[in-house]
């Protein structure tokens, strides 16, 4: 039998936001591979963005065609209807069967523009250039403070910890091994800890080609367990080839850094998976 771990995928785009397969496609592909559990989890609606989250409408669309799901694949597959939940958002996540708390923007300080950090290279050097001096440790310590901020809100998953570092490869903006970075990164943790946040191990920088090493890295995940935190294996898939993307070299090296167990959510919640 296929550990646990492997049969639950909740942390999924469609066709509704930034993903390629419409959530019917999403669905027939997790019951052909044998998953339990299939969690939708659209970006919710947030004012200050044009592109990847969904409109006021598509969110009505996206919970009506999940529900529809949900009755079809009854007693084959659980569906849940989660959201991912942005830190600039304005909607309310406690309508749904779970949320993923994430980051995906920094606010200037000085023009008030929102950008997003994980997307083109362009906008992230215009918020380092235009909003922080020049100084991309600065905007990467912002991001971690805000990191924090949705940590405090208590999300049933905290998404992908250092996004921040995602077109980072080879150090172009900033350097992740300086300790301010370091220091910033640990606080957040820290916060996500006080909360007892399950930070999601998200394979998706390495299915995209953006990064060798998952969300968060490893020295990360070494800290979390330090402070006996708990995590849950993602793919952050957006389209239905990557449903369980690398979960079994990610839990692999989970087991090498020295955790016993992940969680896999499932219709009643967490249940925890010997590695």
């Amino acid at each position: 039998m296929a550990a646990e771990y492997l049969l639950s995928s909740v942390h999924v785009h469609t066709k509704l936001c930034d993903g390629k397969n419409t959530p019917e496609e999403m669905a027939v592909t997790a019951w052909k591979q044998g998953l339990r559990t299939l969690g939708f989890s659209g970006h919710s609606h947030t004012p200050c963005d044009l592109e990847y989250c969904m409109t006021q409408s598509r969110t009505a669309l996206y919970k009506a065609q999940v529900e529809k799901l949900k009755e079809r694949y009854a007693g084959k597959l659980d569906i849940l209807c989660g959201i991912e939940w942005d830190l600039y958002s304005d909607e309310d996540p406690a309508g749904y069967d779970y949320w993923i708390g994430s980051a995906h923007y920094l606010h200037g300080p000085k023009t008030g523009k929102y950008y997003e950090i994980d997307w083109r290279e362009e906008d992230l050097a215009a918020c380092i250039r235009d909003d922080f001096d020049g100084d991309g440790l600065a905007a990467a310590e912002q991001y971690f403070a805000n990191v924090a901020a949705v940590a405090a809100k208590k999300p049933t998953i905290l998404g992908h910890f250092d996004l921040i570092k995602k077109i980072n490869a080879g150090n172009k903006f900033f350097d992740e091994d300086s300790e301010r970075y370091k220091s910033a990164a640990y606080a957040a943790l820290v916060a996500a800890a006080r909360s007892r946040c399950v930070l999601e191990v998200n394979t998706s920088g390495v299915y995209r080609g953006f990064r060798s090493d998952y969300f968060p890295g490893e020295e990360i995940l070494k800290e979390w367990l330090a402070l006996s935190g708990n995590v849950v294996l993602t793919a952050d898939a957006h389209d239905a080839k990557a449903l369980t993307f690398g979960f079994e070299p990610a839990a692999g090296l989970l087991k090498d850094l020295g955790y016993g167990k992940v969680l896999v959510l499932g219709r009643d919640g967490f249940v925890p998976c010997a590695l």
